[in-house]
């Protein structure tokens, strides 16, 4: 229904709703959108280097961070293992943290802060520290007696063994960083460093503002492609994700439901 109101002329969408098939095929949003591509084409690439560089960052710290809190070996892992979830309950607030990465590591209209800040997830170092409770503990204790180190030892046994949750949380990661428009409001003020999705989140608002001025002004808005433009965004900005978890499926499910409960 989304594709085929993005294809659909604003008129007949207005007289008659929206329809599973086009029933007036139309261009005009995509048109208006694709007016200037290399906004949207620079948007993607931001887009594409956060969500890429963010995700790759944020899975390797979760995962080792969640593979050392698993370690029974680690006699501190209980208390850093309470510190972690004691974020998940009580936090600084927004202020203190805008200040921090503002102030102190110099964020403003940096690319590194639509990332940096959060590659810390709590939720996927437990979800990394519950599925590696299941991998057993003779693997590491064999790797060291040939003489393997810590580092060595994860890399080469633990992560191939881990690739359900890593895809899992990859998944996860790569969804919050393709669909983040919060640190864009944020931090950037520079429009060649804005996202795909503060990007039109913009753009978004700049067509409702010119449709109130036209109704204002007595100028006829049925044809100005509002609704069937927010198709076109939606097919836009959800495509690359659509197109790639059916590849990533199983593992997802598969890395939900390994250290789960059975019953």
């Amino acid at each position: 229904m989304v594709i085929s109101s993005s294809l659909t002329s604003e008129r007949y969408i207005q007289t008659n709703g929206f329809t599973l098939f086009p029933r007036d095929f139309s261009m005009e949003a995509y048109r208006f959108v694709f007016q200037n591509p290399w906004i949207i084409i620079r948007a993607y690439g931001v887009t594409l280097f956060v969500t890429i560089a963010g995700t790759g960052l944020a899975v390797f710290l979760n995962t080792m961070t969640g593979y050392v809190l698993h370690r029974k070996d680690f006699k501190w892992r209980n208390y850093f293992s309470f510190y972690f979830f004691f974020t998940m309950l009580f936090n600084g607030g927004l202020v203190p943290w805008y200040i921090l990465c503002i102030k102190y590591l110099g964020m403003k209209n940096q690319l590194l802060a639509l990332f940096v800040p959060t590659l810390i997830s709590v939720w996927n170092i437990l979800l990394v520290k519950g599925f590696m409770m299941s991998v057993p503990h003779e693997i590491t204790e064999s790797a060291k007696m040939d003489g393997a180190g810590d580092f060595r030892i994860f890399m080469q046994l633990i992560i191939p063994l881990s690739t359900p949750v890593i895809v899992t949380i990859g998944l996860f990661t790569s969804l919050f960083y393709w669909n983040d428009w919060f640190a864009s409001l944020i931090f950037i003020s520079d429009p060649k460093l804005y996202t795909l999705q503060y990007l039109l989140y913009n753009l978004l608002a700049s067509i409702e503002s010119l449709r109130m001025v036209m109704a204002a002004s007595g100028m006829v808005v049925d044809s100005f492609p509002t609704e069937s433009i927010k198709m076109a965004l939606t097919i836009i900005v959800t495509g690359p994700i659509f197109l790639l978890y059916p590849f990533v499926q199983k593992y997802f499910v598969k890395g939900l439901t390994i250290g789960a409960v059975k019953g």
